[in-house]
């Protein structure tokens, strides 16, 4: 499964701002770590982001974002949100940040 390398490339910037930052490839996607934890990944044009549980519940009520499912298995407090979600700068940034910021409370592998 390929991914969106516009969209990496604008996650990488979004990040670089950010210390302890890696890429690493899983899920079929270009996923980006913080401290080792999973922060987003870029899965085709759509971007998969970890969030606290509860916030991840919350933001399956907008549209645009849908739970996580790899296979049949729902992956709690992970979302996918749609490409037109992402397009701005903006939006992106909100995403990428909520992904990150749980990622960097988590403690770092």
């Amino acid at each position: 499964m390929a991914y969106d390398e516009e969209l990496a490339e604008r996650v990488r910037d979004l990040l670089s701002a950010r210390s302890n930052v890696t890429e690493k490839r899983m899920f079929g996607s270009n996923c980006f770590l913080l401290g080792g934890n999973l922060a987003v990944c870029v899965r085709e044009d759509e971007l998969l982001v970890r969030l606290d549980p509860p916030d991840a519940e919350k933001a399956v009520g907008e549209e645009g974002v849908r739970v996580a499912e790899m296979g049949s298995r729902r992956m709690k407090g992970w979302v996918f949100v749609s490409a037109e979600k992402v397009e701005d700068d903006d939006g992106l940034a909100e995403w990428i940040d909520a992904g990150a910021d749980y990622a960097a409370s988590l403690p770092p592998k």
